[in-house]
């Protein structure tokens, strides 16, 4: 597949290695520009780009940026991907540690909703909960009793089958978390955010979530 990434931070940059190493065409970009990716594109033979340039003839888009920076993104940045072009939204809502108050976050919108609604194009929730690392460290062949399964939540099916199957490319399982709406079961705070466990294992991680965000995942309103 020809796959842009946005993001070229712990997620982004594992993602880089990993697909490009199965053979998909990747270009990559970050808030810094292309020239600032050199060492990234000599280590996997990725090519560097801006969101637009990343996004165009894409089959398939990673953002994979803080959510503060979002709103950030070029309007329609994704308009010259290839018809039907499938969204996945990695990021996570760190409101004291990172991003600052989202209202809309805070009145109860899923992370990932919030995501789409800000760049105007339906996407897939994936890869929010793993630990970078664990992208390269834990990936493992299918039917190996150690492998690793990831939630995986959207709206349109074709398009979770897409991520769903890049994933299990990847060297993990894939497990089916229901819609966008649904996807608040995989933030931070919830059982299944940062687990290691097989599908069994997230599956029940996914029906112990709670819709209350913890404290420690809420902003501080003075």
């Amino acid at each position: 597949m020809q796959i842009g990434i946005i993001g070229a931070g712990n997620i982004g940059g594992n993602l880089t290695r990993r697909l490009t190493q199965l053979g998909h065409d990747v270009t990559v970009a970050n808030s810094r520009g292309p020239e600032s990716l050199s060492d990234l594109v000599a280590e996997t033979g990725a090519k560097a780009g801006t969101p637009v340039t990343a996004a165009e003839g894409a089959d398939l888009i990673v953002v994979t940026i803080p959510e503060k920076n979002i709103p950030n993104l070029p309007v329609g940045f994704f308009k010259g991907a290839k018809p039907g072009v499938v969204v996945i939204d990695t990021g996570n809502y760190y409101p004291q540690q990172r991003d600052g108050l989202i209202p809309e976050i805070e009145a109860g919108d899923p992370e990932s909703r919030w995501v789409s609604n800000q760049i105007g194009y339906p996407v897939v929730k994936a890869f929010n909960g793993i630990y970078s690392v664990n992208i390269i460290a834990k990936a493992r062949d299918a039917g190996d009793p150690d492998r690793m399964a990831l939630p995986v939540a959207g709206d349109d099916l074709a398009a979770k089958k897409v991520v769903m199957d890049l994933i299990e490319e990847l060297g993990f399982g894939a497990v089916d978390a229901g819609t966008i709406d649904e996807s608040w079961r995989q933030q931070p705070g919830t059982p299944v955010y940062g687990l290691v466990g097989d599908a069994a294992a997230v599956r029940a991680a996914l029906g112990e979530a709670s819709q209350i965000r913890l404290p420690e995942w809420k902003a501080e309103i003075s």
